[in-house]
């Protein structure tokens, strides 16, 4: 019924949206403490987009935050969510295609390469911010991953965490499963036709993600 899983990044694959509050509540508190809860709003935008219309700094400042955040993430531990690797496997094995779809850019995906050499294998296609035009929560990143399986959008289901991921499948017109890894459940179930804490018991989420597929189709 479905026929491509496109999964975000951070807080979707890996743990490590804890480890970027740490860091973006510094860079925007430095930038902009007159705006508490700027590191919550810039989730799922892509880095040019947070550098240049979210916190507005010049040219050298965003050169040194960028080599910050290299540095940072370099050091980063970039940890499966909880039965991630197993429910990947099940859907590879119902020959289901799987993507990465992530805001996040090719340096980033380098030091995650580094730690993580074989998510490669897990996914059939994975998509970072130099592939598409706009950042979320616009849905071209979610459409251009359904192009490069040739299915529509009503064959496609979203994993996400942030609001302007949850948007983005919701705008693409895809089933999405929203993970309360980053917000509570109670904040994205509106954006989201799915709420799961993590991808425990992945016989019963696939089972129930189905029946979704269904009820949407019916609707």
């Amino acid at each position: 019924m479905w026929k491509a899983a496109l999964f975000d990044l951070d807080g979707v694959v890996f743990d490590t949206e804890p480890q970027y509050s740490v860091f973006w509540g510094c860079e925007c508190h430095r930038y902009h403490p007159e705006q508490p809860g700027l590191e919550n709003r810039i989730k799922g935008q892509t880095l040019p987009h947070i550098l240049d219309d979210c916190l507005c700094i010049s040219k050298e400042e965003q050169r040194s935050l960028i080599e910050r955040l290299d540095a940072f993430e370099s050091q980063m531990s970039y940890d499966y969510v909880k039965d991630f690797e197993k429910f990947i496997i099940s859907l590879r094995e119902k020959d289901i295609k799987t993507a990465v779809v992530t805001s996040s850019n090719i340096a980033k995906m380098n030091s995650v390469y580094r730690q993580r050499p074989e998510l490669h294998t897990y996914f059939d296609a994975i998509l970072t911010s130099e592939d598409f035009a706009e950042s979320k929560p616009s849905p071209d990143c979610y459409l251009r991953a359904a192009g490069r399986f040739d299915a529509k959008p009503t064959e496609c289901v979203v994993f996400e965490d942030s609001f302007n991921g949850l948007k983005a499948g919701r705008a693409a017109g895809m089933l999405v499963v929203g993970l309360s890894t980053t917000n509570l459940e109670s904040q994205i179930a509106p954006y989201a036709d799915l709420v799961i804490p993590d991808y425990g018991e992945s016989d019963l989420l696939f089972k129930n993600i189905n029946l979704h597929c269904e009820t949407k189709i019916h609707n």
